[in-house]
Order: structure tokens, then sequence, then C-alpha cells
């Protein structure tokens, strides 16, 4: 991990973009790993279709991720003589094989490691100057001792020049002119970060894999703005500190997976009930129940949309990169405040762990506004939930003169008090509902390109291997449109009709086993078409762009 982090910042540094994931075993005290790069001359947001360069520090237990390792003929293998045998799984692709002694090179060099020759080699192959790796190593290493990065620089220099011997299978195009500025982010951080922009100053949440980065990353951030995060003792915990935050008149979020989402539910249906906004960041991964903690899937869609008991609607959004995770996430806490209801944002593990060279994404503007109440006249009575043509009422923050009530998870009247009465459980139902469904939400429900009369309909971390598809797809000389909504609930029929406005072929794309987006897009949108065809499939296997690509050009 550390190898293929250091690879991408240089890689970052000589211009060039390139993603990073990284696949692991369960294991909480760690274990096999490998870093998935991807390097480009141009932006990219999804994994390539194969690997051209396997280099194996290790073999040890490979065998839990050789399937998402996938080589051609084509590809170079580069494994150490001293880690034995390449295995079959791995052999079994036909990859050319060559050997470079890692290990028994860094032993040469005083505190020498196997890990940077190995980075050496890589940038050798690949076309990257060596030069690139002097910042990159000075900023990993300013805490160590000089030693440790002449020994690093001293490793990689060795490594580049063992690979000169070996024939590079594909090597790196030329970078862009002038570059606009660009960070190397995660989709955890990213997340984090426009949760902060858009006005988050409370974070209660409980560690978990794959949302504990997000935290981690909010903990020191949120103190450099008057922020606070705790470390609950549970997810239970966590979500009710945040909506009793939120109440106190404080923007608020907790960031879990698919089982503390699971354990949240009901304290979820509470913030619906009362009417109290709260933002939940699930970073998804394989289910069911504790599931795979550490592979991607899209598969708590159903429980984000439909899991809450009782006719509970509150919005759901889905970044669709990387970069989006930072928008999404600021609007969520954008929309959540202004309608003054739970947010459930659904990213995923391979979104939010893969660290991206991305163009800086623009500053929005939009930040919380929740619409509150200062004080009343002397003759008035508060209605904390009165009837209003928005459906949004006025909240009043815990000590406004004048403005005390009952916030609880009973249905009520517009006063607050308890009511059983079918008036009004009708009336606040209705209230509940219409604030969602008549709010304006703009062009940003969703992500809409292209033109044609073929659409893929998509969501989530599948939408960048979806775009590069159609790419592909159009220099073959089929046009398509792309459809990503980011605003999963409440649906948008009008808009999604216009987006699909003369489709006759739709492709619905999904990492989930049941198909769940699928039959999501069946019970709230009417498509314009009989032909739809679905492909899907569960984690840990991403969606690559030549597969989808052949699934279009199958139909011509």
């Amino acid at each position: 991990m550390t190898a293929g982090s250091m690879l991408l910042d240089a890689a970052a540094h000589a211009g060039f973009y390139g993603l990073m994931g990284r696949t692991s075993g369960p294991q909480i005290r760690g274990g096999e790993a490998a870093a998935l790069l991807r390097l480009s001359p141009v932006p990219v947001e999804a994994p390539d279709d194969h690997f051209d360069i396997l280099l194996a520090i290790d073999w040890l237990n490979v065998q839990r991720f050789a399937a998402e390792l996938p080589l051609t003929p084509d590809s170079l293998i580069i494994t150490d003589p001293d880690a034995g045998e390449v295995p079959a799984a791995i052999a079994a692709y036909g990859a050319r094989i060559v050997e470079l002694p890692m290990k028994e090179l860094a032993k040469k060099i005083p505190g020498g490691r196997a890990n940077m020759i190995a980075l050496g080699a890589v940038a050798e192959l690949v076309g990257l100057p060596v030069s690139a790796f002097t910042e990159t190593l000075g900023k990993a290493l300013k805490k160590k001792r000089q030693d440790a990065l002449e020994a690093s620089i001293a490793a990689v220099n060795a490594g580049a020049e063992a690979a000169k011997a070996l024939q590079a299978t594909a090597r790196l195009g030329v970078p862009q002119g002038d570059l606009p500025p660009r960070w190397a982010i995660t989709g955890n951080s990213a997340a984090g970060y426009g949760a902060i922009r858009g006005g988050v100053r409370f974070v209660a949440a409980y560690p978990i894999t794959p949302a504990t980065e997000m935290l981690e990353w909010m903990a020191p951030a949120l103190q450099k703005v008057g922020g606070a995060l705790v470390q609950a003792e549970d997810e239970l915990a966590s979500i009710n500190m945040a909506i009793g935050a939120s109440f106190g008149g404080t923007p608020s979020l907790t960031a879990t997976s698919g089982p503390g989402l699971a354990l949240m539910i009901e304290a979820i249906g509470l913030a619906v009930a009362s009417e109290t906004p709260v933002v939940v960041v699930d970073v998804m991964r394989g289910g069911p129940s504790t599931g795979i903690p550490t592979k991607t899937e899209q598969s708590d869609l159903n429980i984000a949309l439909y899991g809450l008991h009782g006719d509970a609607p509150h919005l759901v959004l889905a970044p669709t990169s990387v970069a989006d995770c930072l928008f999404t996430t600021q609007w969520a806490v954008h929309l959540a405040e202004a309608v003054q209801c739970p947010a459930i944002v659904l990213s995923d593990q391979s979104m939010a762990q893969t660290r991206a060279v991305i163009d800086r994404p623009a500053d929005l503007a939009f930040v919380a506004r929740r619409e509150t109440v200062s004080a009343l006249a002397a003759e008035e009575t508060y209605k904390r939930y009165a009837l209003t043509g928005t459906g949004v009422s006025p909240m009043a923050i815990p000590g406004t003169p004048g403005c005390q009530y009952t916030a609880d998870g009973l249905e009520h009247s517009e006063t607050g008090s308890p009511s059983s009465q079918a008036s009004d459980h009708l009336a606040q139902l209705d209230k509940r509902l219409h604030k969602l469904t008549d709010y304006q939400y703009g062009d940003h429900w969703a992500v809409v390109e292209g033109e044609g009369d073929v659409a893929v309909l998509t969501w989530g971390s599948t939408t960048g291997a979806v775009r590069e598809a159609l790419a592909l797809a159009q220099a073959d000389g089929l046009k398509a449109r792309l459809v990503a909504p980011r605003l999963l609930y409440p649906a948008q029929p009008e808009k999604m009709a216009e987006a699909l406005d003369g489709v006759k072929r739709i492709l619905v794309v999904e990492q989930s086993h049941l198909g769940q987006f699928h039959k999501y897009l069946r019970a709230e949108y009417d498509l314009p078409t009989r032909d739809v065809t679905l492909f899907n499939r569960p984690g840990p296997l991403p969606m690559r762009p030549g597969e989808i690509r052949q699934r279009l050009l199958s139909w011509r």
C-alpha cells in the first residue's frame, strides 16, 4: 500500500492522472493485500479491463483475490525468486513471467526495502521518471531520519536499473499541457470534506470498515472549524447523539456501513417523525450481515430506500465518483437541513477507499440553511409541526422563549402533542411526504450525458465504468446516453422521462445480486420501453468498461 500510494503521488507530480484501489483480506490486524493502480495522461474514474503489470513481492494468500487481478497474455508478471512459484490461478492467464530479485537487491542497500525496489522497477517499466519520486519520498518520510530517505531513494534507483533488462508491456503517454490544480483524495476524505463544507459541525460514530477513514479524516478537520467528533460506544449511540445534536441546532452526521445502518433504522425513523435533520453516510460493503467487510457491493440500496418501518419518507443520495463524494455529501447536508429530515448517502468501499488524482472540484456556495423561529408574540401558540405550504415548519432551538414543544416518535398534532386521531395522522403523513416531493432539486438530481436511442442506467461507483464504456462504444459508431441518478429518493419521474425521451433500449448496470437498482427503477419510474436488459453481479468484482461496451455492441 505504501509503494502504491507513492507511485500514484509520483505520477501526479509528473503530470499524470490516476487512481489506486485496494484489495485485502478480512483480517483486522493485517494480512494479504494488493494495491491496484491505473495511471493515465487523462482523468480516469474506473478500473481498466486488465492489468498490464502484476508485481508480486510475495504470493501469500493471493488465491483469496486472484479473480480481482485480471491479466492477458500481453501482461507482465514480475516475481521475486525467493517468493516461490507463480500460483496456478495467476499463471493460467498466460502472461509473460520474469524474475526480479527484489529482496536480494534490497539487502545490498543499508536500510533498503523490497517495496522500494518494486517501486523503481514499475516506474522504469511504465516510463515514469525516477526523479519524480524525490519529492514524493521526501514528503512520505519527512518524520523519519535522513538515512531512511537516502536508503529509499537508493532502492528506487536500484529497482529502476534492474528493470531496464525487462521488456515493458505498456508505457504511459504524454501528460497534458497546462494542467489545472489537482487533488489526490479518497472518496472517504472527499465525503468528509463535503460534509464540513455543507455545514456539519458535530459527528458521532463508531468505527466500521470501510467508513472508518472518513471519521479519521474528519476528527482533526472538525476541530479546525470549531466542531467536534465523538467516538460512541456503538451505532445506536452514534445516531442518537447525532439526532440530539441536530435537535439542539447543530448540523450533524454519522458514518457507518451496512451492519451499522441496520442498527440505526429505528432512530432514523425518529428523525423522520420529529422532522430532525441528520445525515447518515453508509459506505457499503459486501453483505448480508457482516458479509465481506473489505470488499465493495451496491447491496444496501433496498434498506436505504425501504428499510424504515411505517411510511417514513426521507432523502437517499449516492455520489457517482470519488470527486462527486464531496459534492453529493455537501448537497445532502444542505437538503437535510432545508427540508428537515434525515438523508442517507450511499457510498461504497471501492469509491471510499480509492485514492484518485482529480481536477480540483469547484467551490460551491450552498451550505445548511435550516428554517428556525426566534420568538413568538405573547398571544401566539407555537406549532412546531404547522401545516405550511411547503411542508417545512420553522424549528425552535431548545430554549427559544415561548416555543417549548413535545418532540418524540409518536404521531402528533401541529403543536407536537401526541395524537392518535386519523385526521392528525393523515395531515402529518402528507406534510412529511410533500415537503420532499415538492422540493425543487434542480439539475443535480442525476448525471445525464450523451444522446441516442440507447440508454444505460446506473448509479454510484459503476458510473465511471459506464461512462468509459460509452466513450469506447461511440468510437465504434454506437451512440448512447448515460443516466445515473444522484438523488434516489424522492424519485424524479418528470426529470427521468425527459432524460429518456426517445429511448428504445435500456441497459441497467449495477453491482448487486438481486438487481436492486433495476427493481427500484421498475417500481418508481414509468420507463419508456419494455426492452430493458439487466447487467448485474455482486461484489467484489468491479464492473469494467470493456464488458459493458460488449453488452452494448451485442445489441447491434
